[in-house]
């Protein structure tokens, strides 16, 4: 079925806008995560980022009629908000804080549904032949990307800008299995559950305020909060309920050009030819997988 079959058409247009909002505002999160970094401790600010959006989310899930989560279902959403949010997200955060650029990391991150494929595997649903052709190219990009200028000397940042999206695949692959609140409260949950956690850890990796954050910080943080987490991901879960998984779930092509194109044009960043071939391949390998999938 085709996404305007599935939407009265007095809201199609919501279609278009959700689709416009996951792309852009994705994308543009991880310069926005740049800015948060130069100003806020990474685990403390990713921390502060989350508990905010989940309260909120939360708040507003509730006020939608949603249920409260149970006892065992805050226990999922700690678990996968752990994978996704702290091995995820504040792992980009690290590697950005450490100088890899908004660009590069979105190419980086942009192999997750190459991982995804490998951990479904582990569970009973290994990749097809067009799924693995797409694994290998997609990691051969990956270590191209590997040799670019914000990584080379940088082992910190390969190892957690590598790890990174493989944590937050194994947490989209279990999320599957578990027990979860539904819609926008399985969100709110696993910000709120993974907040405590980054704010410890930000505590344990001895974080500091050595200044005042700018408003550059501050305005990255807003924007992160209530862009990034509550109007994008409530967009996304529109998505998911209205249009085919594959349509729903295309933001892994896109988000990777829109953060190099917003790296490079507002925050000055430069890649070097590595970055150009290994782009393509992550990509071609991340369209494979989905093919392999769809095929399946």
């Amino acid at each position: 079925m085709t996404a305007a079959a599935t939407v009265p058409s007095e809201r199609r247009w919501l279609v278009p806008a959700a689709l416009l909002a996951v792309y852009v505002i994705w994308g543009s999160t991880y310069l926005a995560l740049r800015y948060l970094v130069e100003e806020f401790p990474a685990f403390i600010g990713v921390g502060i980022r989350f508990l905010a959006g989940g309260l909120i989310l939360y708040w507003w899930a509730r006020r939608r009629g949603r249920p409260t989560p149970t006892a065992r279902e805050w226990r999922s959403a700690a678990q996968v908000g752990v994978l996704l949010l702290v091995g995820g997200v504040g792992l980009v955060a690290i590697a950005e804080h450490a100088g890899v650029g908004s660009g590069l990391a979105a190419t980086a991150v942009a192999v997750m549904p190459v991982w995804a494929a490998l951990w479904s595997g582990l569970f009973g649903r290994w990749p097809t032949r067009v799924e693995w052709v797409g694994l290998v190219v997609g990691l051969v990009g990956v270590v191209i990307l590997s040799r670019e200028g914000d990584f080379a000397g940088n082992p910190t940042g390969v190892v957690l800008i590598v790890l990174s999206p493989i944590l937050w695949a194994f947490g989209s692959v279990w999320s599957r299995r578990v027990p979860m609140p539904q819609g926008m409260m399985s969100s709110a949950a696993q910000m709120i559950a993974a907040a405590p956690v980054l704010l410890l850890g930000g505590v344990l990796r001895g974080e500091r305020f050595d200044h005042s954050p700018a408003a550059s910080g501050w305005l990255a943080l807003v924007y992160l909060t209530l862009i990034g987490s509550v109007v994008a991901y409530s967009a996304y879960i529109y998505l998911l309920q209205t249009v085919r998984p594959a349509l729903a779930t295309s933001y892994a092509y896109v988000n990777p050009l829109v953060a190099v194109v917003l790296g490079i044009t507002l925050g000055g960043e430069v890649l070097s030819g590595e970055a150009y071939v290994a782009l393509p391949l992550i990509l071609g390998g991340v369209g494979l997988v989905a093919l392999g999938r769809q095929r399946t």
